[in-house]
């Protein structure tokens, strides 16, 4: 489940009083290595509603830095961890693959200081031994290319991954009694604060 998560700051979306990043350049500061942890990360399968909640999630990335930036791979997540993983009374592993992760930023709110963006290349795995085991992706369980929206508020320093404008789907899933199944669409959520804090802007 990646994902989720993520870690880093900077984002995608489009919202009112946002500039369309097109075009546009970004700036970052300080950029570079960083962390992110979140407390509660859930996954949900959005045909069945069984969600695997993990206890906390830690990333590491790394930021470009400076002005006149893509937003495209405007930083990349280098590792992904989740602990403490239960659902439907069940303890899952989780393990993350296909690193590194993009992070992309597709527009910014001059108003509230808020970068809209996506996580990109999101593959993972969980499991339960002998009982469950299933793959969490975008179009297929091995193109590496699932997608979460995510958005970044420069005053927070929160790194905040969205319910909706992702592609997760479940895949080669073997046993799990039903709790979830190959094909079924799949959300992440979580709250990331990042260190040290960035300012994400545009242009």
């Amino acid at each position: 489940m990646v994902l989720t998560g993520a870690a880093a700051a900077l984002v995608i979306g489009v919202s009112a009083g946002a500039a369309l990043a097109v075009n546009a350049t970004w700036t970052v500061k300080p950029g570079g290595a960083t962390t992110a942890k979140a407390g509660k990360t859930t996954l949900t399968d959005t045909t069945t509603h069984q969600a695997v909640v993990c206890t906390s999630s830690t990333t590491k990335a790394t930021l470009k830095k400076g002005s006149g930036l893509s937003g495209t791979g405007l930083g990349s997540i280098t590792a992904a961890t989740f602990s403490n993983c239960t659902g439907s009374g069940f303890t899952f592993t989780v393990k993350t693959g296909h690193l590194p992760w993009k992070l992309n930023a597709t527009s910014f709110n001059h108003t509230t200081g808020v970068t809209t963006g996506t996580i990109t290349g999101i593959h993972s795995t969980l499991s339960v031994p002998g009982l469950c085991s299933a793959t969490v992706d975008g179009t297929s369980g091995t193109a590496n290319n699932g997608k979460v929206k995510i958005t970044y508020t420069n005053s927070t320093g929160k790194l905040k991954v969205l319910p909706t404008g992702g592609n997760l789907h479940v895949y080669n899933v073997v046993g799990c009694a039903g709790l979830i199944n190959t094909g079924d669409a799949s959300t992440f959520t979580g709250t990331y604060t990042v260190t040290p804090k960035q300012t994400i802007t545009s242009p």
